[in-house]
């Protein structure tokens, strides 16, 4: 037989060198626990203090960790200790030892909220990386995709397939920008060596992030930055030239940077448009037809409008930049925005933000589709979190 813990004890502040670790401690014993840890400038015991009373003292033995104590329940106490993980670390130790539980902050978070959507949109809301993605997965967690599954699965109960299907859909095309709101797209720079695709990252990113040098070959390894536009995450690749070689470790280069390109979400091709057009500028652009096809140095041509009529082989017309002069650079980063974000969602719209949300709502819309509208309501109805018989 398992002994139950005598009470529970979560971290609710990232790992990290913040200044400050809040734990917290649940438990009908909460106090009893603490107090044998805690020592006050009071020898009067924790469990009798007022609650949300402020005290300041000591964990362990006289020179311990200064700590700040507070309860603010008959059963929950806080822990306040310097950040960083070693403090946090002895007193869940301690704690432990005395038969306290550790649990993880995102099933704390889960067992306090009405829905697992609500759940999993607060636990997500401590990783995202701009206010713009923070607002619509705000959105979620006041209630949004809780609504429009409720309606969807509305309409399923009343046979009506077409209003489901609509809802079903726009919420399909809102999935990529969900899956993104905290992992960014993943956008590969490519081209040939000395093309500038270095410099190019790091006047996207608007600092020296990559490495410059003006030698071909020069990048070997895949070089990764996060930035932000227009409020979407985004991670730049910087990848090795892409030549033939007999040299190894070049080859291994363009073998790397080639599965990065696989994985990407977007390709970026860049040439120079001051050399000339081959058959290998030609090959690259066969092998990624869905690529953005930038010609970068245009300050080095005494007119770059004409430059773009040299590079027939591109599909789409290649967009003109140069790294030094800033040249395209604006032009650059909104393609890419509306290559990444391709259903951009209003304020209050439904989104699906997690793989499985996702994976369920596609599999309702299969299931409509098919006609099989007692298959897409468990769908919804497990994407929701709710536990309700589907109509037979």
């Amino acid at each position: 037989m398992i002994d139950e813990p005598r009470a529970t004890v979560v971290k609710l502040t990232p790992d990290g060198r913040g200044a400050v670790a809040v734990l917290l401690v649940e438990g009908g014993e909460a106090a009893e626990l603490v107090g044998r840890h805690f020592f006050g400038h009071s020898p009067e015991p924790l469990g009798s203090r007022p609650l949300n009373r402020i005290l300041h003292g000591h964990w362990g033995s006289c020179g311990g960790e200064d700590v700040v104590v507070c309860r603010r329940s008959a059963t929950e106490v806080e822990i306040q200790c310097h950040g960083g993980s070693a403090a946090a670390e002895r007193i869940v130790a301690d704690l432990a030892a005395n038969g306290c539980a550790l649990m993880d902050w995102r099933e704390w978070i889960g067992s306090r909220e009405s829905s697992r959507i609500r759940a999993d949109a607060r636990a997500l809301l401590a990783n995202v990386r701009t206010e713009r993605t923070a607002a619509i997965l705000l959105d979620q967690y006041l209630g949004a995709l809780d609504a429009a599954l409720a309606r969807i699965d509305g309409y399923l109960e009343a046979d009506d397939a077409n209003a489901a299907q609509t809802g079903l859909q726009a919420l399909v095309a809102h999935s990529s920008v969900g899956l993104h709101l905290v992992e960014p797209w993943r956008v590969a720079i490519a081209g040939p060596p000395n093309v500038g695709k270095s410099s190019l990252i790091n006047a996207l990113v608007g600092y020296r992030r990559s490495i410059v040098f003006d030698q071909p070959g020069t990048t070997r390894d895949v070089v990764t930055v996060a930035t932000a536009i227009d409020g979407w995450p985004i991670e730049l690749s910087d990848t090795a030239g892409l030549r033939a070689s007999d040299d190894a470790l070049e080859s291994a280069g363009v073998e790397l940077a080639r599965r990065q390109l696989a994985a990407a979400d977007c390709v970026v091709l860049i040439f120079d448009v001051t050399e000339r057009w081959t058959d290998e500028c030609e090959s690259l652009i066969q092998d990624y037809p869905a690529a953005i096809v930038v010609l970068n140095k245009v300050d080095l041509l005494p007119d770059t409008e004409p430059a773009r009529g040299q590079f027939g082989g591109c599909g789409a017309p290649p967009l003109l930049t140069s790294a030094v002069t800033n040249c395209g650079i604006d032009d650059l980063a909104a393609t890419l925005v509306r290559r990444v974000v391709s259903h951009e969602p209003q304020p209050g719209d439904a989104v699906p933000f997690t793989p499985l949300q996702v994976e369920q709502v596609r599999a309702a819309l299969d299931a409509v589709s098919r006609g099989d509208l007692s298959a897409a309501r468990i769908q919804i109805q497990n994407a929701a979190g709710r536990v309700s018989r589907a109509k037979r």
